[in-house]
């Protein structure tokens, strides 16, 4: 009785080279399979190697590589100058943003009698300016991580 299991399982732990097809069912849709697909058109079949999983070993991990400190403070200079050359131009849409809003605000077109259409007009404005808004303080707190 060992015997069967072991054999059993020693049948699903090595690896297996399996036949892919790609079929074609009646509605054009393409499939890959190792299974025979019901109602579909095999068109053609490829070997496909099974995987190759080796244990890891210790003489096999590489060890990590270590940046100088200089140059991971100059990547980390640069990094900050460059969110804070981003944060520049987002406070400058946010404030523009802003701006078009409140330019929108004051303006009351004729067919607008129903404010449902006002606020329909000034929803894209009212979306730059949450944002913009948005992606100002996610890069103030990217700045505040660096720190």
């Amino acid at each position: 009785m060992r015997l069967i299991l072991s054999l059993i399982v020693l049948q699903f732990a090595l690896p297996v080279a399996a036949e892919t097809c790609k079929y074609v069912d009646t509605e054009g849709h393409v499939t890959y399979s190792n299974v025979p697909i019901k109602n579909a058109k095999k068109l053609s079949c490829f070997d496909t190697p099974a995987p190759v999983v080796t244990p890891p070993s210790a003489t096999s991990e590489k060890p990590s590589a270590r940046v100088k400190a200089t140059t991971q403070r100059q990547r980390d200079d640069e990094r900050r100058r460059i969110l804070e050359e981003e944060l520049n131009r987002e406070q400058s849409a946010l404030d523009e943003s802003k701006k078009a809003l409140a330019e929108q605000e004051e303006i009351r077109l004729g067919g607008e009698k129903n404010y449902q259409r006002v606020l329909e007009r000034l929803k894209p404005y009212q979306e730059a300016v949450e944002q913009h808004g948005k992606n100002v303080a996610a890069l103030k707190q990217e700045l505040a991580n660096l720190r």
